[in-house]
């Protein structure tokens, strides 16, 4: 396997989903591919912003498959709020072990020196990054208020033409309420689709009528949503027959 800390080394896709193949977190092997992608086309000496990263599953992939001088940056106050599903608050005592579990993930991936992690909720840490952004993951909290908030004033800080890519849309409901206000008609903000719950866009001016095809993507999305709502329904009131039913063979929620 190649060594992600290597100046000269280009992790495959497949090894960086190696990497990562014992991480504890939320990503299909199709957004693994996604931020893969989106790591490796950052151009040579920017920067790519992370919100929430809880053990590094997200953040080894990002770091694995960016150009060397590019600057990663993980923000996460690994304080036991918003921690996971139905994990909102009250994780404190696992906070500690998330952070432990976190650096040495990114130690045994061989990409702690590359990630300069930020100890800090998202909307105090704006003065810890510098401007610009090419590449913003967003999977921090998922209620509406904060993820309307990473969306709104950390993707203004992204460059035209760079990438913003959001987990757990058209899944959360939250998540998915932040998308329709400030994602849906916006002039400056291209759909360009998913990998199941993991949206990407682009930083771009739009026409009206670009506008228009990029608002009919995304609301061509909803009915996807209202089943993910309904199978997250069905599972916290114990009928996991019925959201097999919908398609869902996991444990976990729809992601």
């Amino acid at each position: 396997m190649s060594d992600a800390s290597d100046p000269g080394s280009t992790p495959t896709l497949a090894e960086v989903q190696a990497r990562v193949a014992d991480v504890e977190g939320w990503l299909t092997d199709a957004q693994i591919q996604a931020l893969h992608e989106a790591a490796r086309a950052c151009p040579p000496g920017g920067r790519i912003v992370e919100i929430g990263s809880f053990r590094g599953r997200s953040t080894v992939v990002l770091a694995s498959s960016a150009p060397a001088d590019v600057e990663i940056v993980a923000i996460d106050p690994h304080a036991g709020n918003d921690r996971g599903p139905q994990e909102i608050e009250g994780f404190e005592a696992e906070a500690a072990t998330d952070h432990e579990v976190f650096n040495r993930n990114l130690a045994d991936a061989g990409v702690a020196e590359r990630v300069r992690h930020v100890r800090a909720f998202s909307d105090a840490a704006h003065g810890d990054v510098a401007d610009p952004i090419d590449v913003l993951f967003i999977d921090g909290a998922h209620r509406f208020g904060p993820a309307r908030a990473d969306i709104r004033d950390w993707g203004a800080r992204v460059a035209p033409g760079g990438r913003m890519l959001i987990h757990d849309s058209f899944s959360s409901i939250g998540v998915t309420l932040a998308i329709l206000v400030e994602l849906l008609v916006s002039p400056e903000w291209r759909y360009d689709g998913r990998a199941g719950s993991l949206t990407s866009y682009r930083r771009t001016h739009q026409s009206p009528g670009a506008r228009a095809t990029s608002a009919l993507r995304q609301l061509a999305q909803l009915p996807w949503f209202a089943r993910n709502v309904a199978i997250k329904v069905l599972m916290v009131t114990g009928r996991h027959d019925w959201a097999r039913k919908l398609g869902h063979d996991g444990e976990t929620w729809p992601y």
